[in-house]
């Protein structure tokens, strides 16, 4: 398990997926978000744009992110 500490308010999906490492680009982030392939909070999400606060936590490739303050 990995934490995404928060600079601001909250993150942005695709953007936490580059921030913890598991995906090298948007487009990387993109596709895998629009293929069902990450699990928000335990349900696939398709949103890219998805906000994720503090105490939200994230799946992808057997990988799982909380978002910390």
């Amino acid at each position: 398990m990995m934490n995404i500490k928060l600079k601001g308010e909250y993150i942005k999906l695709g953007q936490a997926l580059k921030a913890a490492n598991l995906v090298s680009e948007g487009t990387e982030a993109k596709y895998a978000i629009l293929d069902e392939e990450v699990k928000v909070n335990g349900e696939i999400c398709t949103m890219r744009g998805k906000k994720l606060y503090p105490g939200d936590n994230f799946t992808f490739k057997g990988e799982t992110v909380t978002i910390e303050e």
